[in-house]
């Protein structure tokens, strides 16, 4: 749409959400009756591409900035830390003895048979942990913090010259005033941010807990730093305070994830996944829907089902646990930009090495050399050559087959386009694998589930994905090239809440349970924007005794310990196809507060002239094809039209082989079936 526009319902708002990829910053702005969306190459600094992207989308709507009446932001800040290992300095502070939680985990490896497999290094290494003569159970304080062990601490993480703090003691979830008082102490007498971990995540489990503490601890700063660039970038512009997208599917202020940094691992994933479930909302007919997000990077698949983004707690970035909500993502590092390469057993290889922007791909003409799976599509013909990117790139298809003849040699293939053809095949293998780990691998048949495709290079890919899954049913939305940025306008204000409460559920006092809930609500109730407008919604993670792992089911007030039992049953007998005989136990209780917010509208006319502009060759499984090649804004409303075609628009692309079909929906979504043919 790239400046483009589409029908919609007509709203005084007027509300930009940006999204921050590692290849481009994508923009969706809705306004009036129109979506109008932008593209834009990310920056070093994030918030200079967001202010770019803004003033790109304004001009292009006709309107200015300071009109625009909601700003809501997704970006990469905290999970590139992660990533690249160059967070802030961090301190870890716990309970005398268990100063090697951290570094101790679990008793998993990486890779169970590899003798030589490494643990990554603790995010916190050993010189900066330190230990506090201190000590709570489960029943209460049996030792209190004295001022002389805080005075003694102070004075070693000066002497340490770190730039935030950690707080995780020994059953701080249950009881958290020695946490709380050293928390407080230390927030005074240092001039660097403090994480606690009954702040940040107040469950048992020692590891968990104490491994995202230090999570928020170590991305906290740049965080905060980054979110005040944007926010005295947005006031520079007019726009009004940013709301900032969390990797639970929903969005919060600024100043909050400033206080929990962690809460914005995975923002941009997430926000796609919400943009996904609102455009396809149409097809929930069917079992669910994957969602396959690929951009320039990565490749990003998760669920919908019944109408409802999967969520977990049980998430690992650079394998360091997250125990907060999150959108359940599967990534692989397989994107537009990602360089093929034939490794040591002469196997050919995408990824997880990218291009990125800059140079990016042999194609873009900025002196990569290296080839990718955007220059493999070029080649393929999935892409023309006088296809304008996004961020106004035009291509170079010599650079492109040159690039490729190299890794044909080297491969020992027949040329550039046998290199194309391998290349695509390997990245689609790839992504396949990703979603039978959310499908198969959890009891889903994926026969059932219709498949929706974005990002710039994700409506290229999935048909032929989908083929190989036996999906039936592909959807690419209208705003598919900047989904995620679209889904910022869709996504809820979201906050969750959770409480560890263990106990047989035989043996459990409602009352007390009761309790746990109402406080619970009442600290949502304080936190979100408008306590009027929110729904609450309650959950329960439940095992039979003597598991070491929880199913999270939906909890109904007052509680009811026998219907808990009774779908948790049923729950883990749709998981791992049997009922247990064992007690089940309560382990945590959960809260979610929501305050809606309503997706724009989108829609589209019959176009005026439909037809293709022109066709091409384009190479599939079977050989070359002469295939036509629509403007997605000449494309004809309603009809069927028989593959192979290609789909053009000014962020994505649409390929449909042979055998498979396309229509225009309504609500300007592509929807690619097999042919009945």
């Amino acid at each position: 749409m790239g400046g483009g526009t589409t029908d919609g319902r007509a709203t005084d708002a007027r509300a930009v959400g940006v999204d921050v990829g590692g290849t481009f910053t994508d923009v969706a702005l809705a306004l009036d009756d129109r979506l109008v969306t932008a593209k834009v190459p990310s920056t070093d600094d994030q918030s200079k591409g967001v202010a770019a992207g803004v003033e790109k989308a304004c001009e292009a709507a006709g309107i200015d900035p300071e009109s625009v009446t909601e700003f809501s932001h997704a970006m990469t800040v905290s999970v590139n830390a992660l990533l690249e290992g160059d967070g802030a300095r961090t301190a870890l502070v716990t309970t005398e003895g268990f100063r090697d939680v951290l570094e101790i985990g679990r008793q998993t490896r990486p890779s169970l048979y590899d003798l030589d497999a490494e643990k990554p290094a603790p995010l916190v290494p050993r010189r900066r942990r330190f230990e506090v003569p201190e000590r709570a159970t489960v029943d209460g304080i049996e030792r209190p913090v004295d001022d002389a062990a805080i005075e003694s601490l102070v004075a070693d993480l000066r002497d340490a010259d770190v730039e935030s703090v950690a707080v995780c003691l020994l059953h701080a979830y249950a009881h958290p005033e020695n946490e709380d008082r050293l928390a407080d102490a230390l927030r005074d007498a240092l001039d660097a941010p403090v994480s606690a971990s009954n702040e940040v995540l107040p469950e048992f489990r020692e590891y968990e807990r104490t491994s995202t503490t230090v999570v928020d601890a170590y991305v906290r700063p740049a965080i905060d730093g980054y979110v005040g660039r944007l926010t005295e970038r947005a006031r520079d512009l007019g726009l009004p305070q940013p709301r900032i997208m969390q990797a639970n599917g929903g969005v919060t202020d600024a100043e909050t994830v400033r206080r929990n940094a962690v809460t914005t691992v995975l923002s941009g994933p997430a926000a796609g996944v919400v943009g996904a479930s609102a455009t396809a909302a149409s097809d929930a007919e069917r079992d669910g829907l994957i969602t396959f997000d690929m951009g320039g990077t990565s490749s990003d698949v998760s669920l919908v089902r019944d109408g409802e983004v999967e969520r977990t707690t049980e998430s690992a970035i650079a394998d360091r646990p997250i125990g907060t909500p999150m959108v359940d993502v599967e990534t692989v590092g397989a994107g537009g930009g990602s360089i093929a390469r034939v490794d040591a057993g002469g196997a050919l290889r995408i990824g997880p090495r990218s291009a990125g922007a800059d140079p990016g791909p042999a194609c873009y003409g900025k002196g990569g050399t290296e080839p990718t799976v955007t220059d493999a599509d070029l080649v393929l013909g999935y892409v023309g050559a006088d296809t304008d990117l996004g961020g106004d790139l035009s291509l170079d298809a010599a650079a492109a087959r040159d690039a490729l003849a190299d890794l044909a040699d080297e491969a020992g293939m027949e040329g550039p386009v046998a290199a194309a053809l391998g290349v695509h095949r390997v990245a689609n293998a790839d992504m396949t694998r990703a979603m039978r780990s959310v499908t198969v691998e959890r009891g889903h048949d994926p026969r059932g589930f219709g498949l929706v495709a974005f990002g710039g290079a994700g409506p290229m890919h999935a048909v032929a994905i989908a083929d190989g899954l036996d999906v039936e049913r592909v959807v690419v939305p209208r705003a598919s090239g900047v989904l995620s940025a679209y889904g910022l306008l869709a996504a809820d204000e979201t906050r969750d809440a959770v409480r560890t409460r263990q106990a047989p559920l035989a043996e459990v006092d409602p009352d007390a349970v009761e309790a746990v809930y109402a406080e619970l609500t009442e600290g949502l109730s304080d936190e979100v924007s408008d306590p009027a407008a929110a729904g609450m919604e309650y959950a329960a993670d439940c095992r039979y005794a003597g598991q070491s792992f929880e199913l999270t089911v939906d909890v109904d007030r007052p509680f009811d310990p026998a219907a808990v039992g009774e779908r948790f049953a049923a729950a883990h007998e749709s998981a791992y196809g049997y009922r247990a005989g064992e007690p089940v136990e309560l382990v945590n209780c959960r809260a979610t507060a929501t305050v809606p917010r309503t997706a724009p509208a989108v829609g589209v006319d019959a176009p005026e002239d439909p037809g293709p502009r022109t066709t091409r060759e384009a190479v599939f499984p079977d050989g070359a094809r002469e295939t036509p090649v629509y403007d997605r804004d000449r494309f004809p409303l309603g009809e069927a039209v028989e593959g192979p075609v290609v789909v053009e628009g000014p962020e994505s692309t649409v390929v449909v082989p042979p055998g498979w079909g396309v229509r225009l929906r309504g609500d300007g979504a592509l929807v690619a079936e097999v042919s009945e043919a």
